[in-house]
């Protein structure tokens, strides 16, 4: 089956293109995946066997978290993003942001 891996900030850098497609047996998962751009690209995607907390990885715009996390079936033609942590942000208002509320209900 062929997957769309999309890769961003740190990770675009590291693997050097924006979007890779690759192959994979019917039966891959994200684990699978992960391992192996692990593998090729040094990148540090595990902590302690499990996915590093502060990553988000998405399949189909899915965060795998809310998935099956590392045993996420994949499919052919599904999309893989890998997003590195982001951190920063304030408590204390900033000039010219926009504020915006969800309605959750």
């Amino acid at each position: 089956m062929t997957l769309e891996l999309r890769f961003f900030a740190t990770f675009r850098e590291a693997v050097g293109q924006k979007t890779l497609e690759r192959e994979y047996p019917e039966d891959a998962t994200v684990g699978d995946v992960l391992t192996d751009l692990t593998d090729e690209y040094d990148m540090d995607l595990f902590e302690d066997g499990d996915l590093r907390p502060q990553l988000s990885i998405m399949k189909n715009g899915k965060d795998v978290v809310h998935l099956d996390g590392l045993d996420t079936r994949l499919g052919d033609g599904d999309t893989l993003s890998v997003f590195p942590p982001v951190a920063g942000g304030t408590d204390e208002p900033v000039a010219g942001a926009v504020q915006r509320t969800w309605d959750t209900e």
